[in-house]
């Protein structure tokens, strides 16, 4: 069984990570099921394992937690909808590749539900939209842009932080960092594709297309 958990207004960075650290030792131990936590956050950055120094462009702009998940600096805010995944994968495989490409083809899937095409990039986790309304890239290939950053923290094989999707954030606010490190690539939201999409709607597209990508019986390599 997965618990969905849904917050309103905006819950602040550390009440959120001192909830998932909680309910992680309690799913591991057996006392709690599996919880999929959709939430908002008040303007934040945050640091992953992976994070330089130089990417922190804006040190002064907006609070900074430094955190274990996988990654480098990432934005959280207002009209991102911002998904904990605290599932078990140690019975999933206990493939942590395997898991965040999971994510990534969960996020494609919901995002498919808006006619929106999600794609992963190799070297390059998250998902992205090609922008062909944009200038191309330098070398002549079509602009692509960010929709949604991963990064787990596993412990005792159950994972918690997980995926932020762009629904209608303030894209501005992504200007204190370097997303995720990469600096060729802007980011993207929903609304800024031109789709009049809510909160509640793109909650109902994941919640629809979990089971469909989580109850497969595909294994990664046909991803």
């Amino acid at each position: 069984m997965v618990e969905w958990i849904r917050s309103s207004g905006l819950v602040p960075y550390e009440e959120a990570v001192a909830f998932m650290e909680a309910r992680v030792a309690a799913i591991s131990e057996g006392r709690a099921d599996e919880a999929i936590w959709l939430l908002e956050h008040p303007p934040l950055y945050t640091a992953g394992t992976s994070a330089r120094a130089e990417d922190l462009t804006d040190p002064g702009r907006f609070p900074v937690y430094q955190t274990g998940r996988g990654g480098q600096y990432t934005y959280h805010g207002p009209g991102q909808r911002v998904v904990y995944v605290m599932l078990d994968v140690a019975r999933r495989g206990r493939d942590v590749r395997c898991f965040v490409r999971y994510l990534e083809n969960w996020v494609i899937a919901a995002l498919a539900e808006f006619n929106v095409t999600g794609e992963i990039r190799p070297g390059r986790v998250g998902v992205w939209v090609v922008r062909p309304d944009r200038p191309v890239s330098a070398d002549g290939s079509p602009a692509e842009e960010k929709i949604a950053a991963i990064g787990v923290k596993l412990r005792k094989w159950v994972s918690f932080h997980g995926i932020s999707i762009n629904v209608e954030p303030d894209l501005s606010h992504f200007s204190g960092i370097i997303p995720c490190g990469i600096r060729d690539h802007g980011v993207t939201s929903l609304v800024d594709l031109g789709l009049p999409v809510s909160m509640a709607d793109l909650d109902v597209a994941l919640e629809s297309t979990f089971a469909r990508v989580f109850g497969s019986s595909a294994s990664c390599a046909t991803m």
